[in-house]
């Protein structure tokens, strides 16, 4: 079915009339691509719900490993920075430099992203930012100087831009929409993930010296990239990526795959090609996007408000250097100072389990609240504490309330900023406006990460998480104001829900958790 074939279809689809969903017909051309397709459609049964749920997982996991890459490398650099210190001897902005630089440069992987997943698509695209992101991790580890962990950390950063960009998105493009919520919480718990692994390999190894302990702990993250290449070989494209591409048969093959029924599937195709017809006919992507329409503008401002805030609440500070605000806290001993930080990269893996079971039964916004209100409290908690607390017990206080912190990051504002930011823009849109959120996000990273040790010097420790409890506040707030509540919804509705100020037409179907679609004659 092609563009010319799709006008004939308007007048029978509005997503913003009275919708009436018209079975599409099959395509005369391509008889072997025909084949399969009818042999999927016959297939269908009552058991075909629960291989389709099995099939969409797999599909997520395999697509959420670099995720994986990027947590490691996250946890691991709290240990690698004890021992390059006593090592390379860097300065203390050296070493802030090299922590951060990865946020930054990321922003150039990202932007590149969205470009090369339109023009290569989402799948090598995931295959590429891999590729990247493990030759900056093999110049790290066999580094002689601070120039060359530089270099390396910069190529790595790169890959990193390329992949947090992408896995959301394809995530998102494939997944049903009464599962698209939890499965697209992937990417954080595979950052959770990786963040966990980085602490174990710390603690593992930091009892070799110190010029061979560093390098183990970066080169064992070279490790996922067997399982991802063998994820590639598994996976599919996305089908509103080839829908991009025109082609319609294959997108229809991969929805009968993740669909319930051939019907949904149908239903999907009619839906994912008006709204590639549509967005078509607008001006140029980057123009679009630099010059949005009232609705656009809405997306924008929720989509990076969300996933500025996710960083600039000091998440990354916490976990890259919670040995030194441990240190802070009382505590000396370098064993003990990695053992507690494995307790806090179990402790945000763990409370990512709630965020999978809740996100599609409550809801994004209000686990959004609990999660920005509880880090508010417990970031003052632990400025107070490193303000007036100390001795064994201020360590206990201290170890309590980081623990907390990323427990209340974990069942909110962490796995919401990748779901929200893949749902809520239109599909011609969503790689580029999701790459900006990347970007943003990065951004964010970075200069928490390259700033925290000085900013820390300068106010003290406690005033810094005083400071950050501040704009946690603040993130409460632009929640209320600007963050829509998308659970139940295509993302085709959610696009209308911009459009609308937040309000669906009352005339549009509400798919619900049931994901039941109307049929009008």
């Amino acid at each position: 079915m092609g563009m010319a074939d799709l006008g004939e279809t308007r007048m029978g689809l509005s997503l913003g009339m009275k919708t009436k969903y018209i079975r599409m017909d099959s395509p005369r051309n391509e008889d072997a691509l025909n084949g399969n397709i009818e042999d999927l459609a016959s297939k269908r049964d009552v058991g075909s719900s629960s291989r389709t749920r099995r099939y969409v997982f797999a599909c997520s996991v395999f697509a959420s490993l670099n995720n994986i890459l990027l947590g490691y490398d996250v946890g691991v650099m709290s240990g690698v920075i004890l021992f390059i210190k006593q090592d390379l001897n860097p300065t203390e902005v050296q070493l802030e430099i090299f922590v951060g630089i990865l946020s930054v440069v990321s922003l150039i992987g990202s932007l590149i992203g969205g470009r090369t997943s339109d023009a290569i698509g989402r799948k090598w695209t995931m295959g590429l930012a891999a590729v990247v992101f493990q030759g900056g991790v093999a110049v790290m580890t066999f580094a002689q100087s601070f120039q060359f962990l530089i270099i390396g950390r910069i190529t790595a950063g790169i890959g990193i831009g390329f992949g947090i960009v992408i896995t959301s998105v394809y995530i998102a493009e494939i997944s049903p929409t009464v599962a698209r919520g939890s499965l697209t919480t992937f990417p954080e718990i595979f950052i959770n993930i990786g963040i966990l692994l980085g602490y174990v390999s710390n603690y593992a190894f930091s009892g070799l010296p110190p010029h061979i302990n560093w390098r183990i702990m970066l080169g064992v993250g070279i490790l996922p990239a067997v399982f991802i290449g063998f994820a590639l070989s598994v996976i599919p494209e996305s089908p509103r990526w080839l829908v991009m591409q025109k082609r319609f048969d294959e997108a229809r093959i991969v929805l009968l795959k993740t669909n319930d029924t051939t019907e949904e599937a149908e239903e999907r195709l009619t839906e994912i090609q008006l709204s590639a017809s549509l967005s078509g006919e607008e001006k140029a992507v980057w123009r679009e996007i630099l010059r949005p329409s009232p609705a656009l503008c809405r997306m924008l401002i929720a989509g990076i408000g969300i996933s500025s805030f996710q960083q600039i609440t000091g998440i990354d500070a916490t976990v890259y250097y919670s040995p030194a605000i441990l240190k802070a806290a009382g505590m000396s001993n370098e064993s003990k100072l990695l053992a507690a930080t494995v307790a806090v990269g179990v402790t945000k893996t763990a409370f990512i389990i709630i965020a999978i079971i809740l996100i599609d039964r409550v809801g994004r916004k209000p686990l959004l609240y609990i999660s920005t209100i509880g880090m508010t409290i417990c970031l003052f908690s632990l400025g107070a504490i490193l303000t007036f607390a100390s001795g064994s017990t201020g360590t206990a206080l201290a170890i309590v309330a980081i623990c907390t912190n990323v427990a209340f990051f974990s069942i909110g504002i962490g796995p919401i900023y990748w779901v929200f930011t893949s749902e809520i823009f239109p599909l011609r849109l969503r790689a580029q406006a999701t790459a900006l959120g990347a970007v943003a996000n990065r951004i964010c990273s970075g200069m928490i990460a390259m700033s925290f040790l000085s900013v820390a010097h300068s106010i003290t420790f406690g005033g810094t998480f005083f400071m950050f409890s501040v704009l946690s506040a603040i993130s409460v707030a632009f929640a209320y104001k600007f963050v829509p509540e998308t659970k139940g919804k295509s993302l085709e509705q959610i696009e209308m829900l911009f459009q609308g100020g937040y309000q669906l037409p009352e005339s549009e179907v509400q798919l619900g958790d049931a994901e039941h679609l109307v049929f009008k004659e």
